[in-house]
């Protein structure tokens, strides 16, 4: 179901668009890929680029995180190919202050630790922050079907973790019968 009509007239004035990829590599190791871009609708002037034309980037930024199975950042690589200052793509190295973090429970508090404020760029913050869903939506089928079953007794990771893996639910009920604690 799309939103519904704005009740208002509206000028539309930005564009932020976010791009992820997810690649199993013919070494076992995993490339996820994340792309940000900020567009105007209007062109405007920018005292380190000239002038920025409707529609061209003001930022347009990139990161690969090459993962193993355990979700542990083997390599990372950071690009800054349009950004509003001269100087932004200069804190594109602090990203390899990543390498060897595991993408897991405290994942964010370890992101905004090594490249947080003036250590970091804004948006490369957010984009490397958003990418740990699509390293686990690329990743999970193919360790799924390697783990196999889960330990008898063992909560499945996924329970409580959202609205329809809520154990109370009719998800958990028919998945993990064993869990359920809604109404019988």
């Amino acid at each position: 179901m799309p939103l519904s009509p704005s009740a208002l007239d509206r000028e539309h004035q930005h564009v932020r668009s976010y791009d992820f990829a997810g690649y199993r590599r013919s070494d076992g190791l995993w490339d996820i890929e994340g792309r940000i871009v900020d567009t105007k609708t209007y062109g405007f002037p920018n005292e380190h680029r000239g002038y920025i034309e409707a529609g061209e980037p003001i930022h347009d930024m990139s990161i690969r995180l090459t993962l193993d199975e355990d979700f542990v950042i083997q390599a990372i690589e950071a690009v800054t190919d349009h950004g509003p200052f001269g100087i932004c793509p200069a804190i594109t190295p602090n990203f390899q202050r990543m390498m060897g973090v595991r993408i897991g429970p405290g994942w964010r508090k370890e992101v905004r630790s090594r490249l947080g404020g003036v250590e970091g760029c804004t948006h490369l913050v957010e984009l490397l922050l958003a990418m740990a869903t699509p390293a686990y939506q690329a990743m999970f089928p193919v360790r799924s079907k390697k783990e196999g079953s889960r330990p008898a007794g063992k909560k499945p990771a996924l329970l409580n973790s959202c609205h329809a893996f809520s154990e109370t639910g009719a998800v958990a009920k028919k998945a993990w019968p064993e869990f359920y604690t809604g109404e019988a």
